[in-house]
């Protein structure tokens, strides 16, 4: 399997994982907030089929969805909905970054536009925390990569 395919791969779970948890951070939302969490649930799905398709040209059986997924914050509260959207998006940034390299352009764009947009999100549904919204220089990569360290 190819470099790319195997990183494809890695962001469609990445996806599929997404997509479930946005249903339980709809649950834990009203109003506008549970519009908003809606509609970036359908762009995330509109992100999984584009993997699909892109595996699909790559003739690679992409990967399947499980049945569930352990979400990485428990939605007790609105608060709680908005952190945990925040988190599956950064964890989409860094997924993403696996793109970077990939040897076809198209995917490296794709890809960069994708890790914008879920930077972008993630630092929204931070707001929503009422949480201070502080983004990386350089959004999932570890701060242990940078050399020198940032202070």
């Amino acid at each position: 399997m190819s470099r790319d395919v195997e990183a494809l791969q890695a962001v469609l779970a990445a996806e599929h994982a997404t997509v479930y948890c946005y249903g339980l951070v709809g649950a834990g939302l009203s109003g506008s907030a549970q519009e908003t969490a809606r509609v970036v649930m359908d762009a995330h799905r509109t992100r999984r089929d584009q993997l699909v398709d892109l595996l699909n040209g790559r003739r690679a059986r992409p990967v399947a969805a499980s049945a569930a997924y352990r979400p990485p914050v428990r939605v007790t509260s609105a608060r709680t909905a908005a952190e945990l959207a925040a988190v599956l998006e950064e964890r989409l940034v860094t997924a993403y970054l696996g793109l970077v390299g990939a040897d076809d352009a198209e995917v490296r764009r794709y890809a960069a536009l994708a890790m914008q947009e879920a930077a972008g999100r993630s630092a929204g549904w931070r707001e929503a925390t009422g949480s201070e919204v502080t983004s990386p220089a350089f959004p999932g990569l570890p701060q242990s990569a940078l050399i020198p360290r940032p202070r």
